[in-house]
């Protein structure tokens, strides 16, 4: 009897559980998986792999971010890039070089330029648009990505959003609501680049993926991976600390 009662009860929870999650709209689901990845602030030391054809090139950087508003990335190899750092700060973003004593406000024409070489766009790495806000979201259906069940979404701009693409399509796992894969295009519906993610594990409280990969789409042999090495979430950070000062000395 006793079984017989957890079976019902195991039941009930999948069925109640599915249920909700075919309720929600592609909006909410966008903004799970958006909040899953931010929290409402993290803390985090990564390495980035840029490679081409033929050479290779490794850098390490510590992260911090509050909400959608705030983040600041600080470059800590290798040596010619240590100190490096850039600036979120609401609708600003800087970009400080110790090399030279320079601190530089990134106009929004520099959006899709390279960051640091790399193929993440200066968009993707300080995230100046909001997926949630800037975009609206249609369900397109689900599909099966890494093994995992996820809901396929589409995200066209707003009318006059300060966005840098022209469609991003966006596979969310229906269960744990992890971004998998997304595809970003171009205003004129040209693919331009497509991010896997992969190595799922546990980072702090959460299921994430460990790894992202973005692979250009008409350049051979061109891929940025982008790997977690200590990601932690929810730990209290001052609005103070996402300074232009204190993103000339933060180590």
């Amino acid at each position: 009897m006793k079984r017989l009662i957890l079976a019902v009860l195991a039941l009930t929870l999948i069925t109640a559980f599915t249920a909700y999650s075919q309720n929600l709209t592609a909006k909410e689901i966008i903004q799970k998986a958006d909040q899953k990845q931010r929290g409402e602030t993290s803390v985090g030391e990564l390495k980035m792999t840029i490679i081409r054809p033929t050479w290779k090139r490794e850098m390490v950087m510590k992260s911090w971010s509050k909400g959608s508003e705030y983040m600041l990335i600080l470059v800590t190899g290798p040596a010619r890039d240590k100190g490096t750092a850039f600036l979120k700060r609401e609708n600003e973003i800087w970009n400080w070089q110790p090399t030279i004593d320079r601190t530089i406000k990134l106009p929004p024409s520099m959006m899709m330029q390279s960051w640091m070489g790399s193929d993440f766009t200066n968009d993707d790495l300080v995230r100046e648009s909001s997926i949630v806000v800037d975009y609206t979201h249609q369900l397109l259906g689900t599909e099966s990505i890494e093994g995992r069940k996820c809901y396929k979404i589409e995200l066209t701009p707003k009318e006059n959003a300060p966005v840098v693409w022209g469609k991003v399509l966006s596979w969310i796992d229906t269960e744990e609501f992890m971004q998998m894969k997304a595809e970003f295009y171009d205003e004129d519906g040209y693919l331009v680049n497509t991010m896997y993610g992969k190595n799922v594990k546990k980072m702090d409280d959460r299921l994430l993926p460990s790894i992202l990969e973005v692979v250009p789409a008409d350049e051979e042999g061109h891929k940025t991976i982008v790997e977690y090495l200590d990601l932690n979430f929810n730990k209290p950070i001052k609005e103070s600390f996402f300074s232009i000062q204190n993103m000339k000395r933060v180590r």
